[in-house]
């Protein structure tokens, strides 16, 4: 059990809120998602509140819900991660840059040049989500009839990864002399020709920008599936999970832990960060009172959309007062939200209209009390190892935010928990972690 931790914030900014009646708040900014003078207030914000990181979710597709509920979503419209990030990089300073890019519907020379290239903008911000994507539907707007199965995309992952971060040290760090006299602009013995082939990828060489500044920006990872937690035991920096409870926490922090152990690394290089949606009122009451009002703006339609989308399969034809059927299959999309689906409904025995109710506005992990209250909750996480932090997500914006970033950061300051001013100015030192050697230029 750990005594004398800090706290990791990062905040869940893609979409602004995870909550699907956010944008309906009273006080809400309704187009805050795609505002871009918005988002660089809420940017701002979070950086003078001394946060990690800004972290930008993606899809590739609309979500894959009807017409009827797909209408009332605030995400149909979003900005493309690393064209915001780096408009972002520009009114920012110190707080970490995290996209999210697929491993399966992307290429690796790809993705090595735009962090590159983030990176060097930023200065040392960048953060890559690694995400195999789950949403079928994004395999039609890729050339696609049939989303890769989903063992195949974890296999495709880890080789990415591998040739993403070779990629990254193609340049020694010293390479570019830029010698005027000679008239020599870089070493050509520090430069290396990747030439990979593998079972999914071949890739020749080298990338055509300099190392990053991190020397790899921060590898983050999101599966929770056996296969995701062996992907981030392996690879990640930094894990975005969403478990239930603290007991589930403590399991899944512990499980994912020792497997970094078990692959050669230091447990201490990999961050585990769960969602949690964060409610602040004067009282328990107000702040469960604001809850309640922001889950009654879910229609119902947009919430058995959502339960759909969860589980992987249409449950609009179910019965929404009775169980949810015991022969649901098993598909091709994200395998963790419908083993949550299934999990809460027998825990709680919810019908599933309850069911779409919880999904159709936010069904993770929440925080709803005080400032002290949640500053509580907080710490014991913390204590016991159930995480290293939070990705913190927002009820509504930018009332929550600020509350957060007002409210709640200083209290948590003021329990010696969490930074009051960066330490430095990389997103590597803010959580901690070294950087990385150059694997072909450094013993």
């Amino acid at each position: 059990m750990s005594n004398s931790k800090s706290l990791h914030l990062t905040a869940f900014m893609r979409p602004v809120s995870l909550h699907t009646g956010a944008w309906r708040y009273p006080g809400s900014y309704p187009d805050a998602n795609f505002n871009l003078e918005h988002l660089k207030y809420f940017i701002k914000t979070l950086e003078d509140a001394k946060f990690d990181a800004f972290f930008m979710a993606d899809h590739l597709a609309v979500l894959n819900m009807p017409t009827e509920a797909l209408k009332r979503s605030h995400t149909v419209t979003s900005f493309e991660p690393f064209t915001l990030l780096s408009a972002l990089s520009v009114v920012t300073s110190k707080i970490g840059l995290a996209a999210t890019a697929s491993t399966t519907y992307d290429e690796p020379y790809h993705i090595a040049r735009r962090f590159a290239s983030l990176d060097h903008l930023s200065n040392g911000r960048a953060a890559w989500n690694i995400v195999t994507t789950g949403n079928p539907e994004s395999s039609k707007n890729f050339g696609k009839d049939e989303h890769l199965q989903h063992s195949d995309r974890y296999k495709r992952a880890r080789e990415f990864y591998e040739v993403v971060t070779g990629l990254w040290d193609s340049f020694a760090d010293d390479a570019f002399v830029r010698d005027t006299e000679s008239g020599i602009y870089f070493d050509h013995e520090k430069l290396h020709v990747l030439n990979h082939e593998g079972d999914d990828l071949k890739v020749k060489g080298p990338l055509n920008i300099a190392r990053p500044v991190q020397g790899w920006p921060v590898i983050v990872q999101a599966g929770q599936s056996d296969p995701g937690r062996q992907l981030a035991a392996e690879t990640a920096e930094a894990v975005f999970c969403s478990p239930r409870d603290i007991e589930a926490a403590k399991a899944l922090y512990k499980d994912i832990k020792d497997r970094a152990v078990a692959a050669g690394r230091d447990r201490e290089h990999l961050k585990i960060l769960p969602a949690a949606l964060v409610v602040i009122g004067d009282t328990v009451e107000e702040a469960r009172e604001k809850r309640l009002k922001l889950d009654s703006l879910v229609h119902y339609d947009s919430a058995i959309a959502s339960l759909s989308i969860a589980l992987g399969t249409d449950a609009s034809g179910f019965d929404p007062d009775g169980q949810l059927p015991g022969d649901i299959p098993e598909t091709n999309a994200s395998k963790t939200s419908r083993e949550g689906v299934l999990k809460l409904a027998e825990a709680e025995g919810l019908t599933v209209r309850q069911l779409a109710q919880r999904y159709g506005g936010y069904s993770g992990l929440a925080f709803v009390g005080t400032p002290e209250t949640i500053a509580d909750e907080m710490h014991k996480w913390l204590r016991e190892d159930a995480s290293d932090g939070f990705t913190v997500t927002f009820p509504f914006l930018p009332q929550g935010l600020e509350d957060v970033a007002h409210r709640l950061v200083p209290e948590l300051q003021r329990r010696g928990i969490f930074r009051k001013d960066y330490e430095g100015t990389t997103l590597r030192e803010h959580l901690g972690l070294p950087r990385p050697k150059n694997r072909f230029f450094e013993q």
